[in-house]
Formats: structure tokens, C-alpha cells, sequence
């Protein structure tokens, strides 16, 4: 009864196996990552008008709280693609904020954009999300800029606090 048990539970996805290590390894559970991504989308609301501070306070808390939870599975790859879409989702906040073109313009200037780049890239009639991707917001609003502002990195904070079973 406990064998079928306990196969039932490596089955449902917190265990995988390491033909490296040869042993089973942890893993966090598919919907738990979801959920994960849902409470980082939720706090990454572009329409939600709080200073980027808050936010910043915000979302330490919940990627703290959730990476030290789960410090003992592996989860690298996955911490990787979800951190990558915060900064993107983060980078689209800051070019909103900013409001109007003329705003856009200098900001980026004052980030080390040309002004020509800048001025094509703020009156682009792209979306957010594209704008967002885009490799001249990524050039002025780097992972650089990020850490010099306090925000916090999943992956970093995973590697610092992870403990190998």
C-alpha cells in the first residue's frame, strides 16, 4: 500500500529521476509553478498604478517566500524562462510609466539611447508587449539597471538559497 503510494506521488511530478546522479531528485509540481506565475503576473499588472517601489516590496516578499519554500527541488531551467518574463513584464511597467512620448524620448537619452533610436522606438505604434521585447528597452533598462535598483532576480536568489539533496 505505501509502495503504491509513494510511486503515485514520484509519478505526479514532484520526483524525477537523474540518470546523472542516479537517484530521484525533487522537483516542484507543475501547478505549483503555475500558481507561481499567476501571483508574479498578478503583482505585474500594468493597469495597477502603485510606484515601482512598492512593487519592488511586493514582489521580494512573494519570490523570497516562494523560492525559500521550495530551496530543495530543482528547478533551475524553470526559474530561468519565469525570470525572464518578470523582467520583460517589469520593463513594460517602466516604459508606461513614462507616459508620453516626449518623456519616452528623453529617459532613453538619459539611459545612453541615441536620440534617433529613441525617437523611433517612442513613436512606434507597436504594442507594450512588443515594445517591452524590444532590444533598445532592453539596452537602456538592463539586468544591470535591475539589480542597481533593488529588484529581485528568482534564479539569483534560487542559486544562493539552494540547498542539493
Amino acid at each position: 500500500m505505501a509502495v503504491v503510494q509513494a510511486l503515485e506521488y514520484i509519478n505526479d511530478g514532484c520526483f524525477y529521476y537523474d540518470s546523472n546522479k542516479k537517484r530521484f531528485q525533487p522537483r516542484p509540481h507543475e501547478q505549483s509553478i503555475q500558481k507561481f506565475q499567476r501571483k508574479l503576473r498578478q503583482l505585474t499588472k500594468r493597469n495597477w498604478s502603485i510606484s515601482l517601489d512598492i512593487r519592488i516590496v511586493k514582489l521580494k516578499q512573494v519570490i523570497y517566500g516562494w523560492v525559500s519554500y521550495l530551496k530543495i527541488a530543482n528547478m533551475k531551467n524553470a526559474l530561468g524562462k519565469i525570470d525572464a518574463k518578470l523582467r520583460s513584464r517589469l520593463r513594460v511597467i517602466i516604459w508606461k510609466q513614462w507616459k508620453t512620448n516626449k518623456k519616452r524620448i528623453k529617459s532613453l537619452v538619459q539611459l545612453g539611447i541615441p536620440e534617433e533610436e529613441a525617437k523611433g522606438l517612442a513613436y512606434c505604434r507597436k504594442g507594450y508587449r512588443f515594445i517591452g521585447l524590444s532590444k533598445v528597452v532592453h539596452r537602456a533598462i538592463s539586468n544591470k539597471r535591475f539589480r542597481q535598483r533593488g529588484i529581485p532576480f528568482v534564479l539569483d536568489y534560487y542559486l544562493k538559497v539552494h540547498i542539493a539533496i
